[in-house]
């Protein structure tokens, strides 16, 4: 009876959650020239704005160059910082992994202006590579657990056994352990992607002129609403559609062959 409860709260949940979409999703190929539900036609007019619009393409590419090397310093400190917080059994280790886990703790609004502070003065207020760098720190605490926790799971005497036939511990990590890591790694990678695309609160700090697509979204509701923000917004949940889509499908494949080994 108690799954049977669980069950129908969480399909509710969920529903309620979805139910914006059935809003967003027509108006979005509405044929009316401003925001109006039911869409009296059919039209890919917003659409074309959208994509026609060197202000929103500029900063849609800005977001994926901030999220893309976002994602490649997030995996390069998280990875090696995870097998230091698992496997170290030093003292005061676990005071690093509350440091590590602090920016999911810590309000964003007060990370913002903390990051502001310092970005000021290094200059880098309006460069897309120190958001990226902003985003890192979101985005790192994400990539930890997720590989943390599958580094828990991992039987760390296959990597002794490599060492023991004469592999050096660097080779034993690249050929034994990250590939059982796969599922971990992929999904983390695609996490720390995602929470840089649509991150907002850093960008309106630290983006100036130079606007992400989430603070050109921001800007577009606070000045002129139209259809076209319902079409960047589709555009945007397909995406993540996209991106948790191919975490499950590759994050399976990679489980199935580590358990066929």
């Amino acid at each position: 009876m108690g799954n049977w409860l669980l069950a129908a709260f969480a399909t509710l949940v969920f529903a309620f959650l979805m139910l914006p979409l059935l809003v967003v999703f027509p108006i979005s190929f509405s044929s009316a020239s401003y925001l109006q539900f039911p869409p009296p036609g059919f039209s890919l007019q917003w659409y074309e704005r959208y994509f026609g619009d060197p202000d929103w393409i500029d900063s849609t590419i800005r977001s994926f160059q901030i999220a893309a090397l976002c994602t490649a310093l997030s995996m390069s400190l998280g990875v090696p910082l995870s097998f230091l917080l698992v496997r170290s059994r030093r003292r005061g280790i676990w005071l690093l992994d509350r440091l590590a886990a602090a920016p999911i703790i810590v309000p964003t609004i007060i990370l913002s202006i903390g990051l502001y502070s310092v970005f000021a003065k290094l200059q880098l207020i309006g460069a897309w590579y120190g958001i990226a760098v902003a985003h890192t720190v979101l985005a790192l605490p994400f990539v930890v657990i997720l590989v943390g926790a599958g580094l828990r799971g991992f039987d760390e005497s296959q990597e002794q056994a490599a060492i023991g036939l004469g592999a050096s511990w660097p080779t034993a990590i690249w050929r034994i352990t990250l590939p059982q890591l796969r599922p971990s790694l992929i999904s983390a990678g695609f996490l720390a992607f995602i929470s840089s695309f649509d991150e907002l609160v850093v960008a309106m700090f630290l983006s100036g002129a130079e606007k992400t697509l989430p603070k050109k979204m921001f800007d577009n509701i606070m000045m002129e609403i139209d259809p076209t923000i319902a079409a960047v917004s589709v555009t945007q949940i397909l995406l993540v559609a996209v991106c948790l889509g191919l975490t499950t499908l590759f994050g399976k494949g990679a489980l199935a062959t580590t358990m066929s080994r």
